[in-house]
């Protein structure tokens, strides 16, 4: 082993920082306070609200409980986890936009590059998307971050911010 090799592999643990994914539930649930109900009553249900998703962007984790996958595409708020819903954590009545923002990386994105791309564009069904001319997307107060725009962009451009 090269000198450089076994310092490099001593600073490996101290470097790497951990980074904590945030868990995007379903728009259905009551405040923040609510996630000790997905944590109590979500662990005896059999996931029924990810049966349902239209998306099938429900995903449910070790935990049992279901969280959001903008990987595989968007939600449409269909209220179909909610009305299936047995253990009463999500409900019809606390409806309210996902509970994160989407932010346009700049640095990324095709268009702010001089290239033309409408990609994040045509799928959002809000028309949360505005464009100068034909370049520099921004997002704009419609969006209800449903996410149809992240799986869609060619260089991953479109984040989700904490």
């Amino acid at each position: 082993m090269k000198r450089r090799e076994l310092f490099g592999s001593l600073a490996f643990p101290f470097s790497k920082k951990e980074k904590q994914e945030k868990i995007i539930r379903p728009p259905y649930f009551e405040n923040e306070n609510s996630e000790s109900l997905f944590l109590t009553n979500c662990i005896d249900c059999e996931g029924l609200c990810s049966t349902v998703c239209e998306e099938n962007i429900i995903v449910i984790q070790e935990d049992n409980t279901p969280k959001l996958d903008f990987s595989i595409s968007g939600c449409t708020y269909c209220d179909k986890c909610a009305e299936i819903c047995p253990k009463e954590v999500l409900k019809i009545e606390n409806k309210k936009n996902i509970d994160i923002k989407i932010e346009i990386d700049v640095l990324s994105c095709l268009s702010w590059n001089q290239t033309m791309c409408f990609s994040c564009k045509d799928p959002c069904l809000d028309k949360a998307i505005d464009f100068l001319a034909m370049f520099r997307p921004s997002i704009n107060n419609n969006c209800t971050s449903c996410g149809f725009c992240i799986k869609v962009c060619p260089t991953d451009a479109i984040k989700i911010i904490k």
